[in-house]
């Protein structure tokens, strides 16, 4: 689309979090510094800063540079109640404890003998809050008594808060002081500044490809860039990608006041803005054909008009019945982080689904699954669903699993797709009723917010964020074994309940062959590798070569 008009390699301003794009600015690297000291010291630690600058790609930054031996649970629900939130500490971390309602005092006690194991097994345990900002102070208090569990030299768990600036004022309450005192490192990500946001709109066009003598965007630009967005990154990302857009739609290689008038216009929400040029040097030729059409729909919607006022009161009436007729509702996944589906009623795509619970229902029976809440209380099923922030197609394919998107219209409601077939050019989605649509990846990648579900089938035994090694036993070690005698075509496993060297030595030749962190280890990208292999999921329909 517009990024190869620049001659780039991909779009640059991409709200999508991808590593390659990382951008560091000074205080972006002091406040990892200080995440990266509260980690080490145990307690809490703390960051927060507004909506859009930048802490998911500090949190990116401190997950790959966590210490070797380092356990870590992310909680991204946070509005939960006190049990369930200590429920999903223990899923996360592996920790069982008894399904049927446990109480604080069990989750409690349960998440205290894991720490002490893993204590003893010389690991560091961290757990990640995101949105802390919607914890309630019942919740917070809990938390802090989490950070009681340690023994005489040490604190057993480090705890992360992420949140936006109410963060600071609910920690500021007098109740939560001692909580307020625990904190370790605090640090507050401000916006950028004009020499940052000058930096920043550089070093993604240069990771995008643009050389710099090309570079779309002169000074005097950049500093309206800078004014309006208040140096928030995801605000520049927007307003410089409508910004590109408009370019290309003008047949433009600098951005002037007029197209940056056109993309601040849009990203408001008015219409007639960038998008609508993107398609003028094709309209030049066509707009006679066009005038005509108009023409021709104002007739008929004139015709319509006449022929309904002759209907009678009968008739004007039943026009206003509505189908009352329950919708379902969408279901999203206990587990996981999609947003709500809008209760509005936007236009979406042909090859779109409105309900979230639908396009889990179309994806499941894909799969050779069945029903929409299939996601729902997926920690106790023998199906997982599992979302994950992708950046690239190639890094979609890389799964190679069906998937759920979560798209825009164009009227900005949110809608899903389900994609189970991808080329270099297109992807084939499926509609509600299972129709097969083919949409060309340019298209699908505008509307796409880089998040996928996908589907998988978990092993017996196996639990979230469980990992077993040389010395366990169990269900899940039996399973591997029985996997490899598959593959390999044996008649007799490596091992039977025990896992053993042998199996361990097998396992990284699988993970080598595959792309995979050879370390002997089954984890859960190990799985989904191995349920590939040996067809038990679903695979994506791929063609060429990615």
């Amino acid at each position: 689309m517009y990024h190869q008009y620049f001659g780039l390699k991909e779009p640059a301003f991409s709200i999508a979090v991808n590593p390659r794009y990382l951008y560091m600015s000074e205080q972006h690297r002091e406040a990892l510094a200080h995440l990266l000291y509260g980690v080490q010291g145990g307690g809490f630690v703390l960051l927060t800063g507004e909506v859009g600058t930048g802490k998911t790609t500090i949190i990116r930054s401190l997950l790959e540079q966590l210490p070797e031996g380092t356990d870590l649970a992310m909680v991204f629900n946070p509005m939960a109640e006190v049990p369930e939130m200590l429920q999903m500490i223990c899923d996360e971390l592996g920790a069982k404890y008894p399904p049927e309602s446990p109480s604080i005092k069990t989750l409690t006690d349960t998440l205290h003998r894991y720490l002490l194991d893993n204590h003893s097994r010389g690991r560091r345990t961290v757990l990640l809050i995101d949105e802390a900002q919607l914890l309630s102070p019942e919740a917070l208090e809990q938390i802090r008594l989490l950070t009681n569990l340690e023994t005489n030299t040490q604190k057993l768990l480090q705890i992360i808060l992420v949140g936006q600036p109410e963060l600071n004022r609910l920690l500021a309450q007098p109740r939560l002081r001692q909580l307020s005192q625990r904190i370790t490192a605090r640090f507050h990500l401000n916006p950028l500044t004009l020499a940052e946001t000058r930096a920043y709109i550089s070093h993604r066009l240069q990771v995008a490809g643009l050389t710099g003598a090309r570079n779309p965007f002169p000074e005097t630009i950049v500093r309206k860039i800078f004014s309006y967005s208040g140096g928030i990154p995801r605000r520049i990302n927007i307003l410089c990608e409508r910004a590109l857009v408009g370019l290309y739609g003008h047949n433009k290689d600098r951005v002037d006041r007029k197209i940056l008038r056109l993309a601040k216009r849009e990203v408001n929400g008015v219409p007639g803005a960038s998008a609508a040029a993107l398609n003028r040097r094709s309209a030049r030729h066509w707009w006679p054909q066009a005038l005509l059409l108009l023409l021709g729909v104002a007739a008929m919607t004139g015709w319509w008009f006449i022929s309904e006022a002759g209907r009678g009161e009968q008739g004007a009436a039943a026009d206003t019945v509505v189908d009352a007729s329950p919708e379902a509702s969408p279901v999203v996944p206990a587990e996981q982080v999609l947003p709500p589906v809008a209760t509005q009623s936007p236009s979406v795509p042909d090859y779109s689904i409105r309900y979230l619970s639908d396009a889990q229902a179309q994806l499941a029976a894909h799969s050779g699954l069945s029903g929409s809440l299939i996601c729902l209380n997926g920690s106790a099923q023998a199906v997982a669903c599992e979302v994950e922030q992708v950046d690239t197609w190639q890094a979609l394919v890389a799964l190679n699993r069906p998937v759920l998107l979560t798209l825009t219209t164009e009227d900005k409601f949110r809608a899903y797709g389900v994609l189970t077939a991808i080329d270099k050019e297109n992807a084939e989605l499926l509609d509600a009723s299972g129709k097969p649509h083919s949409v060309a990846l340019a298209e699908l990648g505008a509307r796409w917010n880089g998040q996928v579900l996908y589907l998988w089938h978990k092993p017996p035994g196996y639990n979230s964020g469980a990992a077993v090694g040389v010395g366990d036993r169990g269900p899940l070690v039996r399973w591997l074994a029985q996997a490899f005698a598959q593959l390999d075509g044996q008649a007799k496993p490596l091992a039977e309940s025990q896992f053993t060297q042998a199996l361990a030595d097998r396992l990284k030749i699988f993970q080598r062959k595959h792309g995979l962190t050879v370390d002997g280890i089954l984890g859960q990208k190990t799985i989904l590798r191995l349920n590939e292999r040996l067809g038990i999921d679903t695979s994506l329909q791929v063609e060429g070569d990615w």
